[in-house]
């Protein structure tokens, strides 16, 4: 009686176990994982350069156009054709133009004895801006022709473009050689030694 009942609890040990070992265990499923969303930040833009239209020529209306100068002498570009032009706009106000003219300053006086005219103008009214004017020519030394540019002239020359310092220079033939609009530090002034040593070059 003994050994069937060993017998008996055997077996149900045996059905014990095979019922466990077929029993599959549950697998863990791993938790869902975000989607990996593209990054959307945009990249630095390089700032917008404003595209310059350059004046091709200047016209005769501005050639022929009285200008009030500031020694209270008036003259007009067409007066020094056949000579090299170079035509600075500036402002009292304009922080960039005061420190562009020491740099056109010293190239003014390398080419003291050459065939070049130099010539500054502002867009400001001579009656509200005399006062202003004076003072920042007390503080600058600016050896250029200045004049009190009409707004007819100034436009045509700055063709449209509302921005200063802007440079012009003209070969002896009345050719606009390069115009160009800003400030460089340390390489305006080599910029226009470069360009009027070409004009001189190209001069009949």
């Amino acid at each position: 009686m003994k050994v069937i009942f060993l017998l008996v609890l055997a077996v149900a040990c045996a059905l014990t176990v095979a019922s466990q070992s077929g029993r599959r265990n549950p697998i863990s499923k791993p938790a869902p994982t975000a989607p990996i969303q593209p990054d959307l930040t945009p990249e630095p833009e390089e700032p917008e350069r404003v595209p310059v239209s350059e004046l091709l020529f200047v016209p005769e209306v501005v050639l022929d156009a009285e200008i009030k100068g500031m020694d209270n002498t008036t003259f007009r570009l067409a007066d020094f054709h056949g000579k090299v032009q170079v035509i600075n706009i500036w402002a009292s106000w304009c922080g960039p133009c005061r420190r562009e003219v020491p740099e056109y300053e010293r190239v003014r006086k390398a080419y003291a004895d050459k065939d070049v005219v130099f010539i500054a103008l502002t867009p400001e009214n001579p009656e509200r801006a005399a006062e202003q004017v004076n003072k920042f020519l007390s503080e600058v030394s600016f050896g250029f022709r200045l004049g009190w540019a009409s707004p007819e002239v100034i436009e045509r020359l700055m063709n449209v473009k509302a921005a200063i310092p802007q440079t012009i220079v003209i070969d002896a033939t009345g050719r606009v050689l390069k115009h160009w609009i800003g400030y460089s530090p340390r390489q305006s002034g080599k910029r226009l030694s470069d360009l009027i040593d070409l004009a001189l070059k190209e001069k009949p």
